[in-house]
């Protein structure tokens, strides 16, 4: 019989309400203003049940499951990053070294071995692909395509590992079990996109860097500042083993490094001149532009809870 730890459970029953409530609330407004197009929000709510769907579904059956999507998700992003970013043709026989680095680092996850979880990717994969690149005998253009390669890995494998080790780290809060970790970064990550991007339109006149995203602002990015702080010293001891104070650090935390993801990752579809990195999934685009927040706050996250609490 499948047991999720109650304060979990609850935190899912509560965001599939605002699912519903969101999905109540489209409905609403499309029978209000009939004579617009609310298309790419009608998507955006029903890839979210998608989702959230998925994501609690692998949990819930077990730890093993959560983790294989994860590394799914992390397939996905890094085909998704290697189709954006010009590769060499050389490059093609070193990619399958990079796509391989995906079971091994979740393999490592799940026998929670964290002493060669947190140097895999960083020190072995580092070293090893520019060596098989030298192999091939292609020097133009090397320091460009090892760029690539390295940050390739790092942004879709090693970053997004750290969600997965959530699973395996031990129970300090019993009653939220490690999924609640889970939640608990998921969530807070997403809402800070929510809540910066409702601060902005509403408040927004100070653009923070317009060369990169124009609809960032000062107004936005401290109105999701001050919510996601509060927020988090509400749930963090719900959810996870921190305190007040150190679950309100935690959001701190994520909102800024929630921030820097999203522009991180919109300074490269810039520089591609594209607008989506993906259309995965329909009304947000692809995988990096859903997990680009995601892709800074899970490794910093990880950290600060594995240093404070472990």
């Amino acid at each position: 019989m499948i047991t999720i730890p109650q304060n979990s459970l609850i935190a899912m029953l509560v965001i599939l309400c605002l699912l519903v409530i969101g999905s109540i609330s489209r409905l609403f407004i499309e029978k209000k203003n009939p004579e617009k197009d609310y298309t790419e929000l009608r998507q955006r709510i029903q890839s979210w049940w998608w989702m959230i769907g998925i994501l609690f579904a692998c949990m819930s059956i077990g730890e093993t499951y959560a983790i294989i999507l994860f590394g799914f998700i992390s397939f996905l992003a890094l085909k998704e990053f290697f189709s954006i970013v010009p590769t060499r043709q050389s490059d093609r026989r070193v990619i399958f070294w990079a796509y391989l680095s995906i079971p091994l680092q979740y393999y490592f996850v799940s026998i929670e071995w964290y002493g060669m979880f947190i140097i895999f990717i960083p020190i072995y994969i580092f070293l090893f692909l520019p060596m098989r690149m030298v192999l091939i005998g292609e020097t133009k253009g090397f320091i460009h395509a090892a760029g690539i390669m390295h940050w390739a890995v790092m942004l879709t494998v090693f970053c997004l590992s750290h969600i997965a080790y959530l699973l395996v780290l031990p129970e300090k809060n019993p009653e939220a079990g490690s999924m609640g970790l889970v939640i608990f970064l998921i969530f807070m990550t997403q809402f800070n996109d929510v809540s910066q991007y409702i601060w902005g339109k509403a408040l927004g006149k100070h653009k923070i860097i317009p060369k990169v995203s124009p609809n960032k602002t000062w107004e936005g990015f401290l109105g999701g500042m001050l919510t996601i702080t509060l927020i988090a010293a509400l749930i963090g001891p719900f959810l996870t083993p921190l305190s007040i104070s150190l679950s309100l650090l935690a959001g701190l935390l994520i909102n800024i490094s929630g921030f820097i993801g999203d522009v991180v990752i919109s300074s490269i579809k810039r520089d591609l001149e594209i607008k989506d990195s993906g259309d995965l999934i329909p009304g947000h685009g692809g995988i990096l532009d859903r997990f680009d927040s995601l892709i800074f706050t899970a490794p910093l996250f990880f950290h600060y809870l594995h240093y404070i609490a472990y």
